[in-house]
């Protein structure tokens, strides 16, 4: 950016105006006076005061840099937060993933459970958090004394100054979704009346809102009349959703809904894909008078015209997950993963909301890393929806801030590898057993433990030979094993090498030592040191 423009700017800063011109004219001017009234100055007046006003343009810059709205204390577009999932067979340490965040400038994080491990590590942060109860455990705070030991035990014992910045509690996540087949239809509700109950009996209710996080699946347009203003709650619960919105609505609270432009890719062979972007390259749809160029607006308003169809036309929505998966299966990769978030960043920082909401939106980023634990009934994608790798790599560029100005995010730091080393296909000592049918079984049997969803059709490994194949599948299970020698046999198959065995685009990962394992050597350690120091006193 040329330095007469910065210096000429209007910058915002946390609400207020400043003209940069002024301060830089009154430095100048003040440096010249000096320059002129110091006699004993050697160099001459032209070139002192040249010096002088290159200074200034210097300071000014430097001043920028602190006042401006986009400095590092403000580098992510206002609203946006990240989703961060643990179901991961070698999770960071929390305090890495923290770091990590923090370092990117990410203020605002939603968990999927209250792990004590997870919240200790943001004591202090000031990130503002969204705790949650699984599915699993609705039933269990159907009682309002479990509710309340719950909120005791997850959020008020962290509700102190420099504690956890808690703002809402996530009960259940995605309770209603078809797949369920009603599991949960009767749970949720009464669950969430009774969070909210207590967190009120603990004088947080002002401040924390119980809220329950849905699937777009909640709404729909019929298929005779695709468009927004024709949506309303499903049928099967728009008695419940309305009872719901309601309660939240009376309580301040927001409605949380996912939204996956992807999924309306990945489950319609004949969706055009530019729709499902922000570049405007798709046919855009009219609703009345409106026009919706990617599927996002379109899918956001049919929510806002359910809501306004329940009485509760003007309630706060946040965007619990939007992302786009990079691996596993066609379009999930990190070109249309990129263009995603780079059109979706650049619509957030332009606050240009959607046509039934102009304005800020509120909403996480889904995920933050790759899950490799994730259950794949929903896709061969799930496992890949990170922003980052499983070791905190960034995947691709990308601007928080939503300028365009694409960069590698700051990776996780401190992250600890196992060995260099890989298994993979011994071809020399495998060709006659897999004759034998040996090969077959082996490869299913290390896919059935780790993650092989690289390879399908699609996905970033699937170039690959059939010995590639064998190798990929070898590797992912001996990694999951913590490198074990054990766990590279396969009935004499497989050997272990010390030479990288990616190919192209496939990444044979090394894996990173377990933040559990960490946690336990640490433990360990300690334990050993105080020993060898009672020994030592003894003595």
């Amino acid at each position: 950016m040329p330095l007469l423009y910065l210096a000429q700017k209007n910058v915002s800063h946390h609400g207020r105006t400043t003209n940069l011109q002024h301060p830089l004219s009154q430095y100048i001017a003040f440096l010249e006076r000096e320059t002129r009234c110091n006699t004993s100055l050697s160099l001459s007046l032209p070139f002192t005061m040249a010096i002088a006003r290159a200074v200034a343009v210097v300071v000014v810059v430097c001043m920028a840099c602190l006042w401006s709205p986009w400095s590092l204390e403000a580098a992510v577009v206002d609203g946006l937060g990240v989703n961060w999932g643990t179901m991961s067979s070698h999770p960071m340490t929390p305090s890495t993933v923290v770091r990590m965040m923090k370092e990117n400038g990410i203020k605002k994080v939603k968990l999927f459970d209250a792990d004590p491990w997870t919240l200790g590590a943001l004591i202090g942060s000031d990130m503002e958090v969204m705790v949650a109860i699984p599915n699993d455990m609705l039933a269990r705070v159907q009682s309002y004394d479990n509710a309340k030991k719950w909120v005791a035990k997850n959020v008020t014992r962290y509700h102190h100054p420099g504690g956890v910045n808690i703002r809402y509690v996530a009960v259940g996540n995605e309770p209603f979704l078809k797949a369920y087949k009603g599991a949960y239809m009767n749970t949720t509700f009464p669950a969430l009346k009774n969070i909210q109950k207590a967190l009120d009996a603990a004088g947080l209710g002002d401040r924390i809102k119980a809220t329950t996080p849905l699937n777009a699946d909640v709404y729909n347009s019929p298929d005779s009349t695709p468009i927004p203003s024709a949506g309303n709650f499903r049928s099967d619960i728009r008695s419940l959703m309305t009872d719901i919105v309601h309660f939240l609505h009376s309580n301040s609270a927001p409605f949380v809904v996912n939204i996956y432009p992807f999924l309306s890719l990945a489950l319609n062979p004949n969706f055009p894909l530019d729709f499902a972007f922000f570049d405007g390259g798709s046919k855009p749809i009219t609703d009345g008078g409106t026009q919706y160029t990617n599927v996002f607006d379109a899918n956001y308003d049919t929510l806002v015209h359910s809501l306004k169809k329940s009485g509760v036309p003007d309630m706060k929505i946040i965007v619990g997950e939007v992302g786009w998966p990079t691996d596993g299966v066609r379009n999930a990769n990190v070109a249309l993963a990129h263009r995603f978030y780079d059109g979706f960043l650049k619509k957030m920082a332009t606050r240009k909301g959607t046509p039934l909401r102009p304005g800020r939106m509120d909403v996480y980023l889904f995920g933050l890393v790759d899950e490799d634990l994730k259950s794949i009934l929903p896709g061969d994608f799930e496992r890949h929806w990170g922003i980052f790798r499983y070791d905190g790599r960034p995947k691709f560029p990308m601007d928080l801030s939503g300028r365009g100005n694409d960069a590698y995010l700051a990776r996780a730091q401190g992250v600890e590898y196992q060995e260099r080393k890989w298994c993979v296909f011994n071809e020399s000592a495998g060709n006659a057993r897999a004759m034998k049918g040996l090969l077959g079984g082996n490869v299913n049997y290390a896919c059935s433990l780790a993650d092989c969803t690289a390879l399908n059709y699609g996905g970033s490994c699937n170039g690959l030979d059939a010995s590639g194949n064998v190798s990929y599948a070898f590797n992912q299970y001996f990694q999951a094993q913590d490198q074990d020698v054990e766990a590279c046999v396969f009935q004499g198959l497989a050997a272990i090498t010390t030479v990288n065995a990616s190919v192209g685009e496939c990444l044979f990962p090394v894996q990173i030592v377990s933040a559990g394992a960490r946690a336990v050597v640490g433990v360990v350690g300690v334990v050993v040191g105080v020993i060898v120091v009672a020994a030592a006193l003894i003595v």
